[in-house]
């Protein structure tokens, strides 16, 4: 079994939707995140990097990071609890 760590997961998806069709990365977010969400990420990334535009690098990472954790977040809730992370060794 090969076993990927959270770091090798990451950049297995981002190299995956770097490379992805732009109207295919669109539909993604819409089926995944929603209208509503990507709107308010939009809004939420906007207002942090008008705020202080030196700190770009800064703001990017804790998006991303903000991003995961709500991912987490939201599978720890699940109504039926499970846990799809299963079988991957973590950072």
């Amino acid at each position: 079994m090969d076993v990927k760590t959270k770091k090798d997961l990451a950049v297995e998806f981002i190299n995956e939707i770097r490379t992805m069709d732009p109207a295919d990365l669109n539909a993604l977010i819409v089926k995944e995140a929603g209208e509503e969400l990507a709107q308010f990420f939009l809004n939420y990334s906007a207002n942090l990097i008008s705020k202080d535009p030196s700190r770009v690098l800064e703001n990017t990472s804790s998006l991303m990071l903000m991003g995961y954790l709500i991912r987490t977040h939201e599978e720890r809730n699940r109504p039926d609890k499970g846990n799809v992370l299963q079988g991957y060794a973590f950072a």
